[in-house]
Order: C-alpha cells, then sequence, then structure tokens
C-alpha cells in the first residue's frame, strides 16, 4: 500500500486541502458554490464545473476519513498497475459519469439538494479494483467475513442499488456511487487503448 503513488497522493492532498480550507477559512461556503447542484435549482445553481468541483469537498470528517482511506487503498493498487495519467483519466471518468447520474436522479425525483464528495470517483476505482485483482481477499465491514474483491464489489454494488431504490439512508447519493461504477465499466469496456 505504501509508498502511496504519484497521482493517488496528488488526489488525496488536493481532497484534504479543499477541505480545510473549506471548513477552516471559507465557513463553507467553498463547497455550497462548488457543489454539484442540480440543473434549475436555486442559488447558486447548476454550473458545468460542478461535474468536477464537488468531488474534492465533503461534510465533516468521517466522509473524508473514509473517502481518503478508499482512494489510499485501492487508487494506490490501480495506479501502481496503470501508471499515473491512466489512473487519473479514469478517476476524473468515474467524477463526471457519477455527477451525470446524480444530475439524472435529482432530476426523476425533483431534489433540489446539492452532492459533495469522491464517492462516485471512488467506487469506480472499486470496479477498477476488482477487475485487477479479483481474488485479493477483503472483508465487508457490515459482514465479517473474507471474500474476493470480485465479490465484495458486486455484493457492494447490490447494496448501494437496493438503499437507492429503497430510499435507504437519505442524504447518500447511492445512485453517484453507481454512476461512478457505470462510468468506470464504460471506459474500461469501450475506451480507447483498453487492455
Amino acid at each position: 500500500m505504501f509508498p502511496i503513488p504519484p497521482g493517488t497522493q496528488a488526489l488525496l492532498w488536493m481532497n484534504v486541502g479543499a477541505f480545510l480550507l473549506d471548513a477552516y477559512l471559507f465557513d463553507g461556503r467553498l463547497s455550497y458554490e462548488l457543489a454539484l447542484w442540480p440543473v434549475g435549482s436555486g442559488a447558486p445553481g447548476f454550473m458545468p464545473w460542478q461535474l468536477l468541483t464537488y468531488s474534492f469537498f465533503h461534510q465533516g470528517f468521517a466522509h473524508i476519513f473514509f473517502n481518503m482511506f478508499g482512494l489510499v487503498m485501492f487508487g494506490g493498487d490501480v495506479e501502481r498497475v496503470w501508471g499515473r495519467n491512466r489512473f487519473l483519466s479514469y478517476y476524473f471518468t468515474c467524477v463526471l459519469s457519477a455527477g451525470v447520474a446524480q444530475l439524472l436522479f435529482s432530476w426523476i425525483v425533483g431534489s433540489d439538494a446539492p452532492t459533495i464528495g469522491a464517492s462516485g470517483g471512488l467506487f469506480g476505482l472499486l470496479l477498477a479494483f476488482a477487475l485487477l485483482f479479483p481474488h485479493r481477499k477483503m472483508i465487508f465491514l457490515l459482514l465479517p467475513i473474507p471474500m474476493p474483491a470480485w465479490i465484495f464489489v458486486t455484493f457492494y454494488g447490490l447494496v448501494e442499488l437496493y438503499m437507492g431504490v429503497t430510499g435507504t439512508e437519505a442524504g447518500v447519493a447511492h445512485f453517484a456511487h453507481l454512476g461512478g461504477m457505470l462510468g468506470g465499466w464504460l471506459i474500461l469496456r469501450y475506451g480507447r487503448g483498453r487492455r
């Protein structure tokens, strides 16, 4: 897991930096302005750059801690195999697809709530990790049984789908998570230069 490769390290520091700036210097104004707002929502409203900027902001210490822990755990291994450039382009593709999925979901249910967090990109990295290391053992916190990565990620994706459809754990962008996985799968399946 260590040392952390450069692309993963850059994402880690950018997220931590944005979190600290927002919390301690801007009193939440940065995350308010740069969150992903649904199309047609009130001020500040949707702006195209929010499809990337939302991923650098988090609400509370637990939110950023678990996202960054996952980024280092899974992203580092993916980057070691792919290299920095492919890793970063894949990650940001997942962030974009997660944002689009969340915008679509917000439009369908008529939500005006903004979205923040790196989880969409992280779920795309989970998918890539499971495809690169399908037999590596992992443990799901709610079900403490070691299982191969491909089963873990499949199970986790199904849990997210169930929670999104049933509205369990309101305030969590389950469809952004699934959108990140879908974007990752599409780029791996149909992207140029796939291996």
